[in-house]
């Protein structure tokens, strides 16, 4: 349920923007703001939620995280004005930054011996919470209003937040049982005696997730005009878009489980570089030759995301350490990934067609290449932290 809640704010407005903005009264640059956000809310929570974390502990900030984008979504939906429209949904935003950091150590803690299995679950359930609202949207915009549109999705974010509810209720009834190893749930974790930033295997992951959601968000924003002015109909943009997003839900199924069999698996990451650059020079050159098949290729690339979601546990000895490298790769990651659809806009502007607008994606594959060198390598986050000293080892084994 809560892998369920962490894209539902971003494809329910969408969608819904113009028809949001012609009520509301804000402009297309507004609109702009509005795409910025949602990158911008995963970076900055992605950095600060293991903070977070260290103070509240996985479970109770996850559920505070599933309340804030449960209030957020539902808050928006009665606002008319944008300002406000705008604060609620960073708050929203907010939340769903925070449940992408936390979910993937609450894996590691609860599923540690079937990691591929609940990673391949939770990661298309965050495909699924992608795709479903953009589907859906404009039906029951045009059947009981964009508010209701926009407004449903928060019941998402509360049931989500019910469960998180029942562990801590359960664990503080069984106080007794609370030795020094379960402190964690629902309280402060221990300070990990490392961090990802002077780690090439965290500078790797980042560069492997923050180039791969670049191109993504790019993609999202441009596919329709870039076919629109091949000579496609509006509705066969639209199309090619739900055929993207498909093929990401396809490849969250397979890649966990190739993580966990490869212990290597870089060379899955050139072969999704290869279907970029295949893809990118189709859209290039010859648009309307084969569109499905450019498409099927562009939405192959981006398989490196559930492949990077899933070796924040692979690469990691303990929810610790996940938590610590999750908050690291994704917050640095969005960061990049803010810049990809400005970009992509700005080369277009600047040579009036889409030769540099590719190129500088093709550099994106390029450095997710190299990043991916160093995240892909079989090693561990904690191999490179100080070794704990000696009252803590005697701690931890009693």
């Amino acid at each position: 349920m809560s892998a369920l809640v962490l894209r539902l704010a971003v494809t329910s407005f969408s969608p819904l923007a113009s028809m949001v903005g012609e009520e509301i009264g804000f402009s297309p640059t507004v609109v702009g703001v509005f795409g910025m956000v949602p990158t911008a809310m995963f970076a900055l929570f992605g950095l600060g939620t293991p903070l977070i974390v260290k103070r509240w502990g996985l479970e109770s900030t996850a559920l505070a995280a599933m309340l804030m984008a449960g209030v957020g979504m539902l808050v928006r939906a009665l606002m008319s004005d944008t300002w406000s429209l705008l604060a609620l949904s960073a708050l929203a935003l907010a939340g769903m930054g925070i449940g992408n950091v936390v979910i993937p150590p609450l894996v590691k803690r609860y599923f540690s011996d079937r990691l591929a299995r609940m990673s391949s679950v939770y990661i298309v359930g965050v495909q699924i919470g992608t795709i479903a609202p953009a589907f859906v949207a404009v039906p029951l915009a045009e059947g009981f209003g964009w508010r209701f549109s926009i407004g449903v999705w928060a019941l998402f974010g509360f049931v989500a937040a019910v469960p998180w509810m029942l562990i801590l209720t359960r664990v503080r009834r069984r106080s007794w049982a609370l030795s020094e190893v379960a402190k964690p749930v629902g309280g402060q974790v221990e300070q990990p005696p490392g961090s990802a930033w002077q780690s090439p295997l965290g500078w790797g992951m980042a560069g492997m997730f923050g180039m791969t959601s670049m191109i993504t968000y790019s993609m999202f924003a441009w596919i329709p005009d870039i076919l629109g002015r091949a000579g496609a109909s509006a509705a066969f943009g639209g199309a090619m878009v739900g055929l993207f997003s498909f093929m990401g839900l396809v490849a969250a199924f397979g890649a966990p489980t190739l993580c966990a069999r490869m212990q290597n698996p870089f060379p899955i990451v050139v072969g999704c570089a290869v279907c970029y650059i295949v893809a990118f020079g189709g859209l290039l050159f010859a648009p309307m030759s084969a569109p499905i098949l450019w498409i099927v290729l562009l939405g192959l690339g981006p398989s490196t995301f559930p492949m990077s979601l899933a070796l924040i546990n692979f690469r990691t000895r303990s929810d610790i350490g996940s938590s610590t490298l999750s908050g690291f790769t994704q917050g640095v990651g969005y960061a990049a990934a803010c810049l990809g659809p400005l970009l992509f806009g700005v080369f277009h502007e600047a040579s009036e067609g889409w030769a540099m607008s590719f190129g500088f994606l093709t550099v994106g594959v390029v450095v997710l290449l190299v990043a991916a060198y160093q995240a892909c390598k079989p090693r561990m986050l904690e191999d490179g932290w100080p070794a704990p000293s000696q009252p803590e080892v005697a701690v931890r084994h009693a």
